[in-house]
């Protein structure tokens, strides 16, 4: 399974968003670098409308990120990997994810599989940025169990969870 195959199932930002959600993210722009506590508010009342669309949670992500408040950023990754763990039918925790469950998922839907994956990569960025390395590690460590070819680029990052200092050579 290639990550890097896209299938004719839509991206996360072509579902239909609500007019209103859509209007206040864009307004959440626009107020980003002067008043980011209007920007917040513009992004938590865009989730109140649509708590379950995926450019509401990504645009919420990103503000939390780019504002280091990654605690927050790290509750809005892991709704995003509960939100697209329920449109792949993938039940349970992230932990628990199988080569069987994966590949039905893929089935389903690659380009939703691999928001989830990449939502998993980043939930363990963050852990990692909060130097909370075994989390991180475990994080990451799925994401490379189901991507060898690392198409996602989470085995740099899983390398650094687990302190290496140096990327092993490759010749």
């Amino acid at each position: 399974m290639d990550l890097h195959d896209f299938d004719d199932s839509e991206l996360y930002f072509e579902h239909p968003l609500d007019p209103e959600a859509q209007a206040l993210i864009e307004a959440a722009s626009s107020y980003y670098g002067e008043a980011a506590a209007e920007a917040e508010r513009c992004l938590l009342r865009a989730h109140l409308i649509a708590p379950r669309h995926l450019s509401v949670l990504v645009a919420l992500y990103r503000f939390y990120y780019y504002q280091h408040r990654y605690d927050e950023a790290l509750r809005v990754a892991e709704h995003a990997l509960e939100t697209a763990g329920a449109a792949l039918h993938l039940h349970g925790d992230w932990r628990s994810l199988t080569v069987s469950a994966i590949a039905a998922a893929g089935a389903r839907s690659m380009n939703m599989l691999r928001f989830y994956l990449l939502a998993l990569k980043g939930s363990g960025f963050l852990c990692l940025r909060m130097d909370r390395r075994a989390e991180a590690a475990e994080r990451l460590g799925m994401v490379t169990a189901f991507d060898p070819g690392d198409r996602l680029g989470a085995r740099f990052l899983l390398l650094m969870a687990q302190g290496v200092d140096r990327l092993p050579h490759t010749t």
